[in-house]
């Protein structure tokens, strides 16, 4: 079994500065596949920063904006469509190789210009404007872009367009000459960085070993070995934190957290995720198409109950799609969900609601309280005069027409409400591109103004209207922030800063210590 070695030799050791501590972090999931350009997850975005670094780094310990040079010392535009970068000199890939402009044009390019159909998709809704990266030198690329771009800093920061070793990757499938598809593959299950941990060992679905890597060109990482294993049940995580099998368990439900706290040796530490719990609703199924039955589903749910009976009130329930991490963008003062259930019975009278059954998809265990959530939903349905009813499977069903309604989550991929909202509902973004939602010229022309406006009173403005547009013709009702927790033995000190995407499992240094007794 895996268990925290932490002997008297190690303990002298890292107050010494050596270094030698190795820990273990019993996670409810463990991802498949570890590529930081295809994976747009909350399992994933666990696993990808203590490995690789992008051109533009960020401070995490505020929610403030403070941008910070990475494999990037410097970045500056040249006109009002380009961006010149200067690369760190000395920068070491996890398997010795030098990381070079070659490298980094490989690296975006195989996102701007994706053909491998999961980049793809993530080009699509979050890079569509960049059109190439090139070389200038060893040390100097330039960036261009289709429109002028007032999001630079925050989409050269994304995991997306974390940099990875080109000959590496296009000799994993034994052509150097040119990265086939193969290639991404065989990368996603043998992935290199250039982040202060190296990924020694991943068993895909089961378990991800970090260990320190001594040729990192930032601050050393304070972690000899960090070893991620999953272990799904709740009961077996907490099992294994008390045992001493773990030292951090994720996915902590507040339920729970009482009886964690009453443990002498164990502590826990929680926050609202930047990330909504959502419903979507299906626009195109014949039952969901008039938007008066959607607008009922919505209005029926008390979301202030569900944050009370399942968070013990310690989610945040949102009165429009807007995350206090926006900064300026932050939009409380909008009203686009609300709780009227006698609203909503008028509603489905209005639209001649004839009492057929409505479904509600739910993975039964990926959620923390998905399944609970979507009990009560049914149930408050009910309470209006809607026939609900839970459907429970693994498999996801956003893409299926036959899709009526169904949990999903949406995260904060970046600080923005394009990076959050937009991702899911832009013109030609996921949901319209899997067949749940549509969009039209007059949605599309409001969405190019909040994109590409330099002015942040002019997006507002037209982020206003966009939520006007899902009030009216709703796909989507976000139910909370949702409150999660993790939980720890109580000599570690480690907790989720605020400046990161959901979820992110941050070793590097400044980010955990331990209390020697």
């Amino acid at each position: 079994m895996l268990r925290l070695l932490l002997s008297t030799a190690f303990a002298a050791g890292f107050a010494s500065g050596a270094f030698a501590q190795e820990i273990t972090i019993g996670a409810a999931n463990v991802s498949s596949y570890l590529d930081p350009g295809r994976d747009h997850s909350n399992v994933g975005s666990q696993f990808y920063y203590n490995s690789f670094d992008t051109l533009i780094g960020k401070n995490h310990d505020t929610l403030e904006t403070d941008w910070q040079p990475a494999l990037a010392t410097e970045w500056k535009l040249i006109d009002s469509k380009t961006m010149e970068l200067k690369l760190r000199d000395g920068v070491t890939f996890h398997n010795g190789e030098d990381m070079n402009a070659d490298d980094v044009v490989f690296s975006l390019n195989r996102m701007y210009q994706a053909d491998f159909p999961p980049y793809v998709v993530r080009s699509r809704d979050r890079l569509e404007n960049f059109v190439k990266a090139e070389k200038i030198d060893d040390l100097t690329v330039r960036i261009s872009v289709e429109k002028e771009e007032p999001l630079w800093e925050t989409l050269l920061n994304l995991q997306q367009v974390m940099i990875i070793p080109e000959d590496y990757t296009k000799a994993l499938t034994g052509d150097p000459k040119v990265a086939e598809h193969d290639d991404f593959e065989a990368f996603s299950l043998a992935p290199v960085g250039t982040g202060p941990y190296r990924i020694s060992e991943f068993v895909p679905g089961e378990r991800v070993v970090y260990e320190r890597f001594d040729d990192f060109w930032g601050e050393k990482a304070p972690l000899a070995k960090a070893t991620v294993q999953h272990i799904p049940e709740t009961a077996s995580r907490l099992t294994a934190l008390k045992t001493g099998e773990a030292n951090i368990i994720t996915n902590i439900a507040p339920d729970q957290l009482a009886l964690i706290e009453a443990d002498k040796n164990l502590r826990t530490v929680g926050t609202a995720t930047p990330l909504f719990h959502v419903m979507i609703m299906n626009v195109n199924h014949p039952k969901l198409q008039d938007p008066r039955i959607r607008q009922a589903l919505s209005l029926a749910i008390d979301r202030d109950t569900l944050n009370e009976a399942l968070w013990l009130g310690k989610a945040v329930v949102p009165s429009t799609h807007t995350l206090k991490e926006y900064g300026d963008l932050y939009m409380p003062e909008l009203k686009t969900f609300e709780y009227n259930p006698e609203k909503a019975k008028e509603l489905l009278k209005e639209a001649g609601y004839d009492g057929s059954e409505i479904t509600f998809d739910t993975h039964p265990t990926y959620y923390t309280n998905g399944m609970l959530a979507a009990q009560a939903i049914t149930e408050m349905w009910g309470a209006v005069g809607i026939n609900g009813k839970v459907n429970v499977a693994e498999k996801w069903s956003g893409r299926s027409p036959e899709m009526m309604t169904r949990n999903w989550s949406n995260p904060m991929y970046f600080a923005d409400p394009f990076g959050s909202f937009g991702v899911m509902w832009a013109p030609n973004g996921p949901s319209e591109g899997e067949g749940r939602f549509n969009t039209d010229a007059d949605y599309a022309e409001i969405w190019e103004r909040f994109r590409f406006s330099k002015d942040v009173e002019a997006r507002k403005v037209a982020y206003g209207e966009l939520m006007e547009r899902i009030k009216q013709d709703p796909p989507v009702l976000p139910l909370y922030r949702p409150f999660e927790s993790w939980a720890m033995r109580k000599d570690v000190s480690w907790e989720p800063k605020p400046g990161h995407i959901p979820y992110v499992l941050d070793f590097r240094a400044g980010s955990i210590s331990f209390a020697l007794n």
